[in-house]
């Protein structure tokens, strides 16, 4: 994902400048603090205390140069408009909070009125195309051949979520003035190994991490994957 996101900046703005980023649902502030580390200005919005608080907690240790480009701020992303002003930001994040969204078609409207004019918006979604897979590799008969017809699941936490089809996000994202430009899958072939499971040596690790890379941008792989990298460009 973090290949994906550096790809897209690198094509879409010159070298060296220096972008305003949002991260809404930042969780602990990961992609939040590789961008600052980059030397980006980046706000992390956050409606959970705790989460709020480890991301807090990981941008202390970082150098004072590094604090002083970051931001974060509690509040649902639903409510952008309440924290910003249109056009504040040049790129808006959104990984893995959509799922969690009943209705999300308002709050993407909103993610888009933050960005200015030719700004870049990345959202990762659960593959609602794909809810099949990994039950079906599992073995998990019954519960496959329920994930035909639904795009409900449930979560690796155990919490009942939703996922999004391609389609309906792409026209989604031409009705906001933020078509979409291009998209990735995520998660091809490693979506049902366990959390828990130890990094396998380097070698192996970016032989497979080139595996997923290749399968995430290569048809008709990308299609099955678990989630969906997708960017759209604001009008």
């Amino acid at each position: 994902m973090a290949r994906h996101l550096d790809e897209q900046i690198a094509g879409r703005f010159p070298v060296g400048r220096r972008l305003r980023v949002l991260d809404v649902g930042m969780g602990q502030g990961t992609q939040a603090l590789r961008l600052a580390r980059a030397g980006h200005s980046v706000t992390g919005l956050e409606s959970d205390p705790a989460m709020l608080q480890v991301a807090r907690e990981a941008l202390s240790t970082e150098p004072e140069g590094i604090r002083e480009r970051v931001r974060l701020i509690e509040g649902d992303g639903r409510e952008t408009g309440v924290h910003f002003l249109p056009g504040a930001f040049d790129v808006v994040l959104c990984h893995g909070v959509l799922m969690y969204v009943e209705e999300p078609d308002a709050m993407l409207a909103g993610l888009a009125r933050m960005l200015a004019p030719g700004g870049l918006l990345s959202l990762l979604v659960r593959n609602a195309d794909a809810l099949a897979v990994r039950p079906g590799l599992a073995g998990d008969w019954a519960g496959a051949l329920a994930a035909f017809d639904t795009d409900a699941y449930t979560n690796r936490l155990g919490l009942p979520v939703r996922a999004d089809r391609l389609a309906a996000l792409t026209r989604t994202l031409d009705g906001i003035a933020a078509p979409l430009h291009t998209w990735y899958g995520v998660r091809v072939f490693t979506d049902t190994v366990p959390n828990d499971v130890d990094l396998p040596a380097p070698d192996e690790l970016e032989r497979l991490l080139t595996a997923e890379d290749r399968a995430g941008r290569t048809d008709p792989y990308r299609h099955v994957a678990a989630l969906l990298h997708l960017f759209g460009v604001r009008d």
